[in-house]
């Protein structure tokens, strides 16, 4: 059974920066693309980033692009989501995935799922 726990959200200033960590558990983590999508209250679920098993390959919504970067270190079993010059329409819940069949950018396509953390901009 694969678990994966996210940390790092909180309360920020507009243009503010947070980190946010997704630790997994399971050996063979790095050999999955994972993924970070958010909810905003009375939203669906949106995709903000992937990443491929080796780390070299991301993907970015346009709305995020320029903004965020996702990272991972497969010795620790970890992925970032590093969130720079953040706005109020970032408030959400931000979720990690991994990524099981099918389109990036689609949660369908994601079989494992952290229980979120909440990301509040103030402006």
């Amino acid at each position: 059974q694969v678990q994966l726990v996210e940390s790092g959200g909180g309360l920020v200033q507009a243009g503010g920066s947070l980190r946010l960590s997704c630790a997994a558990s399971g050996r063979t983590f790095s050999m999955y693309a994972v993924g970070w999508f958010r909810q905003a209250a009375g939203e669906e679920r949106e995709f903000v980033a992937a990443i491929s098993s080796s780390g070299v390959n991301t993907y970015y919504s346009d709305s995020v692009k320029g903004r965020f970067t996702i990272s991972r270190d497969n010795a620790k079993n970890t992925v970032y989501l590093q969130m720079n010059s953040l706005k109020p329409d970032d408030t959400a819940v931000y979720f990690c995935a991994r990524r099981g069949v099918g389109s990036t950018n689609i949660a369908s396509s994601y079989d494992y799922w952290g229980q979120g953390t909440q990301v509040t901009v103030s402006s």
